[in-house]
């Protein structure tokens, strides 16, 4: 329901805003500050981008919780996305998405009201380094192990008719491709 109600409600904000600025500053200015902000908005998002990135890969390298700058870095993605999207309001969005203090408040919002339920890091089995199966017959999984089955086949096996099968009969010409 509420999904539906902003793709009513934007919408009809944006228009509004249009027609409010494009009455007040014309066409032309109206326009150049659209696609100014769409440029000035696609520069900014890459720049903060690429430090959430950073941001996350910190946070993996030191094992720490990434959920805060992985939530940052989607607002950011969120904001290039309503920057693009020709409109004041959108844009307003946009850029108060691409503040820090914005994205903070934003993220202790949905903290409040998102409920965790398990979270690990790191290995889910231990490395063991002895050879022997456990009391099951079970090998301890490794990441260089590659388990399988094989069978052997015999390369050719024994015809009931060998004068039959000495001459052979192809069903088709060869294609020219390769040398028959």
């Amino acid at each position: 329901m509420w999904l539906l109600l902003a793709f009513i409600a934007i919408p009809m904000i944006e228009i509004a805003l249009f027609i409010s600025v494009g009455g007040a500053i014309g066409l032309w200015p109206t326009l150049a500050i659209v696609l100014l902000t769409a440029i000035l908005g696609t520069h900014l998002v890459r720049s903060q981008g690429l430090t959430a990135i950073g941001n996350v890969q910190q946070s993996f390298n030191e094992l720490n919780d990434p959920t805060e700058p992985l939530a940052h870095g989607a607002m950011i993605l969120i904001a290039g996305v309503l920057l693009l999207t020709p409109g004041f309001f959108t844009d307003a969005v946009g850029f108060a998405l691409l503040t820090p203090a914005f994205r903070k408040i934003m993220f202790e919002f949905a903290r409040k009201r998102v409920r965790v339920q398990s979270f690990t890091m790191g290995s889910t089995h231990s490395t063991s380094f002895h050879s022997g199966p456990d009391k099951q017959g079970h090998r301890p999984a490794r990441s260089d192990v590659i388990d399988g089955e094989f069978s052997e086949v015999d390369p050719a096996p024994e015809s009931p008719h060998p004068q039959v099968d000495s001459v052979k009969n192809p069903t088709h010409k060869p294609s020219g491709w390769t040398k028959h």
